[in-house]
């Protein structure tokens, strides 16, 4: 679990960015705050590992803040001004949002976050929390998805057909195969063409040109045949 800061001089973004950190399940808000000034008496009080941050605010910028802190936590900005986005990164921030903000977006960033504390962790006690799902907006929710759940993922225009063990009927979700993707374990999943992801744990079979999950026969782009050919071993 990650305990979290907002701060935004603005209610409605404020409140929009309370509202999006409460879909993410391993996201705790430990306070919400509408100046820097403020943020620093809370850091006093409270064990903060994610700040979510405005840039352009009265009296101390998030630029200024960050540079004022001195235990740092990781830094995601939330901003309406894109020029800032070079100097964000040399201060290390996690990551850089132009507002407005989809909540695809804002779950990728949130998702790199979590790998950068499973790794600090890792790196400091060689104990990591396990994470083996992700949420996904689906069906006018947020979905849990269990990685060892998915077989395959096909890709139709606009959205995605997340085939699961667990059920007859795919999850149906408006999100980019590439975003998808990034969000997938390398070592679990296998692009095998441009609208096909395969889980490496229920392929049954495979062929010259295709591969196969039981009776279900999924073709091999061009692109990707090396990829199959190194999972079998054929070199």
């Amino acid at each position: 679990m990650l305990n979290c800061l907002a701060i935004d001089d603005e209610p409605l973004a404020l409140e929009l960015l309370e509202d999006n950190i409460s879909k993410v399940s391993f996201l705790k808000l430990v306070a919400s705050c509408n100046n820097p000034i403020e943020a620093m008496k809370i850091l006093q009080e409270e064990k903060v590992d994610l700040i979510f941050l405005d840039i352009q605010m009265p009296g101390l910028t998030g630029l200024e803040f960050i540079k004022s802190v001195t235990q740092k936590p990781m830094f995601i900005f939330i901003t309406a001004y894109e020029k800032y986005a070079l100097q964000g990164y040399d201060l290390d921030v996690v990551d850089y949002l132009v507002k407005p903000v989809s909540l695809e977006r804002f779950i990728k960033a949130c998702n790199k976050a979590w790998e950068l504390h499973q790794l600090k962790t890792k790196k400091e006690t060689g104990i990591t929390e396990p994470h083996p799902y992700f949420f996904i907006n689906a069906d006018y929710s947020m979905v849990k998805v269990v990685f060892a759940d998915i077989m395959w993922i096909e890709g139709l225009k606009d959205y995605l057909k997340i085939h699961l063990k667990s059920s007859t009927k795919p999850l149906v979700a408006r999100i980019t195969m590439k975003a998808l993707e990034d969000q997938l374990p390398s070592s679990m999943f296998l692009r095998i063409q441009k609208s096909f992801i395969v889980s490496k744990e229920y392929i049954t079979s495979v062929r010259k040109n295709s591969v196969f999950i039981n009776e279900i026969e999924i073709p091999v782009g061009d692109n990707y045949k090396d990829a199959i050919a190194n999972l079998v071993g054929k070199y």
